[in-house]
């Protein structure tokens, strides 16, 4: 099984700080595993001994023998035949109209199985039990165009359970809401670049009043992801 395998299929049970450092693998894999455990370490805003303690759980006597691993899978990959396959797939041309509405078809299935291959199967489990097992409200939140997502999610999780609350538009009355949140309640937030400041700041509010926080970004990662439980990230470019 290679890194990426263990990392989105296996068997261990990761602490809030070591899925971090996971997402961060994923989302740029496998070139942030190939730095220093340190600069690893930053990026997904942990600490040296956490990335160790990572390698270890995957099986590994330390983190050199997980970048050794990394760098044996990267050379398996470039002689793999599939990979030569696709190297030689001719021009769909993208010129005329039929290649481009064909290669924009091929854009959106390849983001797509990068979102799959980027987030452990556990990190979506525990999403999903957030979600269920909140005994207070559950909060949906998006910026000017990501909102249309959360309301489309509030909808399908109204089938689900009660308490689903759908803030459309940010204003200064909406943000009284705070008031009623605390430690009981869920906020799920899309944001994605360009991040919005009236997003970032109402969900730095709400975890200041202690409400948990689901993010859904992108791979630059918004600001709420300094402050929320768990961040789900799926690429956004589409050719």
């Amino acid at each position: 099984m290679n890194v990426r395998d263990m990392l989105l299929h296996g068997a261990i049970s990761l602490t809030p700080s070591e899925e971090r450092i996971v997402q961060v693998l994923l989302t740029d894999y496998p070139a942030a595993g190939l730095g220093t455990a340190t600069s690893l370490a930053k990026r997904a805003g942990v600490s040296d001994p956490t990335v160790v303690r990572l390698a270890m759980k995957l099986g590994f006597e330390g983190f050199p023998a997980l970048q050794r691993r990394l760098l044996a899978d990267v050379e398996a990959r470039l002689h793999s035949p599939l990979l030569m396959m696709e190297a030689k797939r001719p021009d769909m041309g993208t010129h005329s109209e039929q290649g481009a509405a064909i290669a924009y078809m091929h854009s959106v299935a390849s983001n797509l199985n990068k979102a799959l291959t980027s987030t452990p199967l556990a990190s979506y489990q525990r999403a999903a039990r957030l979600v269920m097992d909140t005994k207070g409200k559950v909060v949906l939140l998006g910026g000017r165009y990501s909102r249309f997502i959360a309301g489309m999610l509030a909808a399908y999780l109204l089938q689900f359970r009660p308490d689903i609350m759908h803030i459309d538009a940010l204003s200064a009355q909406k943000t009284d809401v705070l008031v009623d949140l605390g430690k009981r309640d869920l906020l799920i937030v899309f944001d994605y670049r360009r991040y919005q400041l009236d997003v970032v700041a109402f969900a730095q509010l709400a975890a200041a009043r202690r409400v948990r926080i689901l993010l859904f970004t992108d791979p630059w990662l918004s600001p709420v992801s300094e402050f929320s439980e768990l961040t789900l990230t799926c690429p956004i470019e589409v050719n």
